[in-house]
């Protein structure tokens, strides 16, 4: 995580000592939801979108500063709080809904994401005055955020991370992909409406605290109810599938461990534009009349 963090302040320092255009900060606000062990349809757990609870979408929200390096290209270092939730109970698969788990994750992302423009019209209207514009674009790059898993239990939420429920103590700081789509209004050269959707490819399999298998009996009544969860559902439950609440024990699988989580988030986004270049005649020297005026042209460069 520290030689990341390295890398955002670097590539920002650079980015301010070369140029002084073309960077806009704001803002975003959005729905988050997580695709992990937890919840899920009625069978297996399934790859990307095909097992999402909508019913657990939850918000993120965030801030950003972005530079374009060039007419095509940009990057944007983003700085994000999101929150993940999962639920065994909203599951149809008796297997998944006898684990009775839940979960909550509060997550600080740090992310430097790099732009490539699809499409662009930096006129739009053909007013020639080049106040609106439009961006379409894809993007990828490398992020870092700070994990901590919590489940409700008996009242409160208990962090799990410190107990190391699968006999297993992972990290609290993990690195993510983030990748997707966007676009963008700009509007009179200096307001930009945005949005986005960005889908996060993590190095963990702990964001819901599940992976593998049941540890051996800790030998501790709280850790063993905190752990095994089944018994809190009615005997009623229990009865009419004796065969899901078995599976369920010290040893047993307790989740799939050979694909690693992942969330994502749909976001709209507002930012002012600092300072840009645009594609009017701008003179040299002082004065209409002036002998050494000179005529340039520069490129737009929002």
């Amino acid at each position: 995580m520290k030689k990341f963090c390295l890398i955002i302040f670097t590539v920002l320092c650079i980015g301010t000592a070369s140029a002084q255009y073309a960077w806009d900060v704001g803002g975003t606000l959005g729905a988050t939801n997580y695709l992990g062990d937890i919840g899920g349809g009625a069978g297996t757990g399934r790859k990307f979108i095909t097992d999402m609870k909508l019913a657990k979408t939850r918000w993120n929200v965030g801030g950003f500063v972005r530079y374009k390096v060039s007419p095509k290209a940009a990057l944007r270092f983003a700085v994000d709080y999101i929150r993940l939730e999962g639920d065994d109970k909203l599951s149809s698969n008796p297997s998944r809904r006898f684990r009775n788990f839940n979960f909550r994750n509060d997550i600080y992302d740090f992310t430097l994401t790099y732009h490539y423009m699809l499409f662009e019209n930096n006129d739009i209207g053909r007013t020639y005055r080049f106040k609106n514009s439009f961006n379409l674009y894809v993007f990828g790059g490398l992020g870092g955020f700070y994990s901590n898993p919590k489940t409700f239990y008996k009242g409160i939420w208990v962090p799990l991370q410190p107990l190391a429920t699968e006999g297993y103590k992972y990290k609290h700081y993990v690195l993510d992909i983030p990748m997707g789509i966007g676009a963008y209004f700009t509007i009179h050269k200096r307001h930009r409406l945005g949005v986005e959707l960005n889908y996060r490819k993590t190095f963990t399999d702990y964001l819901d605290d599940i992976s593998g298998d049941y540890p051996a009996d800790p030998g501790n009544d709280y850790m063993r109810g905190l752990i095994i969860r089944k018994d809190e559902l009615s005997a009623a439950d229990i009865a009419a599938n004796p065969e899901a609440y078995a599976a369920h024990n010290w040893g047993y699988k307790r989740g799939e461990k050979k694909n690693k989580d992942a969330f994502m988030a749909l976001s709209v986004s507002y930012s002012y534009v600092i300072k840009g270049r645009y594609n009017f005649q701008t003179r040299k020297n002082t004065g209409y009349f002036s002998k050494n005026r000179k005529i340039r042209r520069t490129k737009k460069r929002y």
